[in-house]
């Protein structure tokens, strides 16, 4: 089998660093992963390649091993070995006008031309290399994501909620005050490894539903309320709705239409953060009185003359 370029198998430069080898790796893995490629046999032998790639560019000593020998990575120390034979035999015998019976010794034994098959069986599924009896290599599972859809009551407090991945039930506790867009990490609870490896991991995004209600800003939560001319102009109590239930709200006399007032502690958790919250502003509406009586009509132009 001819040379194997890993770098151009992972689509990486020879400059690469470990995180950029991390990364093209994983990103191809998914693709390439038996797990949503059943049946295709071109998938299932690119991630094969690509597991072979990974094992020898992500570990510094192979890595290095392969950069300096090339396509005899792995037997590295005996084709130095054979080198230095090689320029051994050519320093005594430089009448013969090559390098002698040591090379073509070495030359017709595992590096041959034909032989390169047996240099990617070592590689593939098998470590330290050598032609037989290596242990299979373990593979890490595929990662897999899910998305959670919530309301804003829902991470009003800290609960613990059933999920359905791939057939599997799984027991979360969601803290309160979590994030729209957020996305936490479940260890060893993504797809099956291959041969014994571990899991992989499992993402989940937490999609956090508009309420009617409310809107939110980080912890602080938004709403309009509607209140009467009259409790505007002479002040009163009335009653505001919260995420968690209804207050009483004191109404300062002669308010006007949009003026704000915060509930203190009123609003969502803050994320991981016990005995700690946003705040609720209430942003005043007032309503102009309709289908006045005759009475009514004359009490409001009196008032218009008082004020003239």
């Amino acid at each position: 089998m001819a040379f194997i370029d890993y770098y151009q198998t992972l689509g990486v430069a020879k400059t690469a660093t470990e995180k950029d080898i991390k990364a093209a790796y994983r990103k191809l893995a998914r693709k390439y992963h038996p797990d949503l490629n059943p049946n295709d046999t071109e998938a299932h032998k690119k991630f094969q390649q690509l597991n072979e790639a990974n094992e020898v560019l992500s570990d510094p000593e192979k890595r290095k091993k392969y950069d300096q020998y090339g396509e005899h990575w792995q037997h590295g120390e005996e084709y130095e070995r054979a080198q230095q034979q090689a320029r051994q035999q050519q320093g005594r015998q430089q009448s013969y006008g090559g390098f002698g019976g040591g090379f073509e010794n070495f030359g017709a034994g595992n590096f041959g031309g034909d032989d390169f098959s047996d240099f990617f069986q070592s590689m593939f599924g098998q470590r330290g290399g050598g032609g037989g009896g290596g242990r299979q290599t373990k593979y890490r599972g595929q990662d897999l994501n899910a998305e959670l859809q919530l309301n804003l009551t829902d991470i009003a407090e800290t609960r613990k909620q059933t999920i359905t991945v791939n057939g599997k039930q799984l027991r979360l506790t969601i803290p309160a005050g979590i994030e729209n867009g957020q996305t936490i990490k479940i260890a060893g609870q993504g797809g099956p490894g291959t041969n014994n490896g571990p899991a992989g991991d499992l993402y989940i995004k937490f999609s956090i539903a508009d309420d009617p209600r409310f809107k939110r800003k980080g912890n602080d939560l938004y709403n309009t309320i509607k209140l009467d001319l009259y409790t505007a102009i002479l002040g009163g109590e009335i009653t505001a709705e919260t995420l968690t239930g209804k207050v009483k709200v004191k109404v300062a006399p002669e308010t006007q239409n949009g003026a704000k007032v915060k509930l203190k502690g009123k609003g969502l958790p803050v994320y991981k953060k016990e005995n700690e919250f946003g705040d609720l502003y209430l942003t005043y509406d007032i309503q102009i009185p309709t289908k006045l009586t005759d009475q009514q009509k004359k009490l409001f132009e009196q008032l218009a003359n008082l004020k003239n």
